[in-house]
């Protein structure tokens, strides 16, 4: 690709012979990446990964964070807001699909013959470089990347990483990141909501499930990137896995292995009988799962979980699965699971009240909201669920399942929907969810337009066999964070 290239439209970087390599860099003559939206988790483990490259990287966003403060503490600048100056002496402009043809920065790099490539071209390079392994899935995605990640590094195959999500395992500090620096494996979330990323190939895919998230959204929105139909987000799977050259996917997820129809290296992993890796011998508890694991009927040895709900079982199975194919050590693998807990917002640890524990989960379509309650139920306490719905369409699209998803929690508290940008639709609100659950007969939910309100409510009610668990993708995990600070 030359510089003068643009590669911003889909597929444009994506052709059969593969995407051209990022400029070579070196100490005497680094090379300038820029990255659009670099506050976002997924662009900011990118620019940490380019970093530790020898690459001069640089990025802006509209929303300063914490996570653009600690990007600037690790000597990556970033700049507050948009604005075409930012692509002066720039190589390479990185952008989402997300960001339109048309933005004044893009033009800008346009007009200045600097390279744009979509985040999805990058990814493509960094696992074609190298060993790779693609996680691929609706959800669970960023939990079972994680978890690879964490069974290689146990297992002493010091791998690399690219989560969507912050990983207490790979520093800095105690802080976590989203980003590792390794020699071994390159492990990476591959996020479906990005219609390229079909186009990319890796050595070994993960698939997790495939549901009908992402799906929809009018022209001219943050949505348009999503999938028109099913049908054509399942096309896209089938294209990724069928480029990889082995698939390990998901046997207990209804008709998954027909995606996987006449590779030549298809492997399963589950609970079913037939699975080339499975979990046997499960046993719960309240703080997670002990499990044995079997290869191909042969048993590999005992494992544990230490994240309650049966998701959770079926993760750490891909992830021993994974370790087992590229050469780790099983016991190493296993041990090293057993000690983690989650990347930030998965079943996220928040501290207590009064005796209650406080959870924060990222769970947002139904299939996510009842396996977080289900989690929940494994402790043994009373589960009391804080509950965002997140974006218009997709509550529009979802609401019956999510208020059938929520059941069996013992109570639950349903907040505003977190609109992320997205205009409102008529008709639809929060009040379908908890008037459909009272309609179900569950006894205690209600609807609570105002958050602080919530907060109070559960600050005077907060009990020590309680466990409180806020779920959405929206801001609700800020309902956590203040009842946790209210610790005492």
């Amino acid at each position: 690709m030359t510089k003068t290239q643009d590669s911003t439209a889909p597929g444009a970087a994506f052709s059969e012979a593969g995407v051209a390599n990022l400029p070579h860099t070196t100490p005497e003559a680094p090379v300038h990446v820029h990255l659009m939206g670099i506050g976002g988790i997924g662009l900011s483990a990118f620019a940490r990964l380019l970093q530790a490259r020898g690459y001069q990287v640089s990025g802006c966003d509209e929303h300063p964070s914490e996570l653009t403060a600690q990007l600037e503490r690790e000597g990556i600048q970033v700049a507050a807001h948009h604005d075409p100056a930012h692509v002066h002496g720039v190589d390479v402009l990185i952008a989402s699909e997300a960001v339109s043809k048309i933005h004044p920065e893009v033009q800008a790099a346009r007009q200045a013959g600097t390279e744009v490539r979509p985040r999805m071209a990058l990814l493509k390079e960094l696992l074609l470089a190298s060993p790779s392994v693609g996680v691929i899935g609706t959800h669970g995605k960023t939990t079972t990347t994680s978890m690879i990640a964490v069974a290689l590094l146990g297992a002493g195959l010091d791998p690399a990483a690219l989560v969507g999500g912050i990983v207490p395992e790979f520093g800095p500090g105690s802080g976590g990141s989203n980003a590792r620096i390794g020699t071994g494996p390159f492990v990476a979330e591959v996020d479906e909501s990005d219609r390229n990323f079909q186009y990319a190939v890796c050595q070994t895919a993960v698939f997790t499930n495939a549901e009908d998230d992402h799906v929809g959204g009018a022209e001219g929105s943050e949505l348009a990137t999503y999938w028109s139909s099913v049908e054509e987000q399942h096309a896209a799977f089938q294209r990724f896995v069928s480029q990889a050259q082995r698939v390990l996917y998901c046997a207990d997820w209804p008709g998954l292995e027909h995606f996987t129809e006449g590779h030549p290296d298809a492997l399963s992993y589950g609970t079913r009988e037939g699975s080339t890796y499975r979990a046997t011998q499960i046993r719960p508890d309240a703080s997670g799962t002990t499990f044995s694991v079997e290869k191909r009927g042969e048993l590999l040895g005992e494992a544990r979980v230490g994240l309650p709900g049966s998701h959770n079982v079926l993760n750490a199975l891909a992830a021993l699965a994974v370790s087992d194919l590229y050469g780790g050590d099983f016991q190493r693998a296993a041990a090293a699971l057993a000690d983690f807990r989650g990347p930030g917002r998965r079943w996220q640890h928040i501290g207590t009240l009064q005796g209650a524990l406080i959870v924060d989960d990222y769970a947002h379509n139904a299939t996510k909201v009842a396996a977080a309650v289900d989690a929940a139920r494994q402790t043994g306490r009373r589960v009391r669920v804080v509950f965002q719905p997140h974006r218009y369409l997709r509550t529009q699209q979802s609401w019956p399942r999510l208020a059938q998803s929520l059941m069996l929690a013992d109570e639950v508290l349903i907040l505003d929907i977190a609109a992320a940008s997205e205009p409102p639709i008529e008709g639809i609100h929060a009040t379908l969810i908890s008037e459909r659950m009272r309609e179900n007969g569950h006894p205690a939910t209600r609807y609570w337009p105002r958050r602080e309100d919530a907060v109070k409510y559960l600050r005077g009610s907060a009990q020590p066999g309680d466990i409180i668990v806020t779920m959405g993708a929206g801001d609700v995990w800020k309902v956590a964070r203040e009842l946790a600070g209210d610790a005492r």
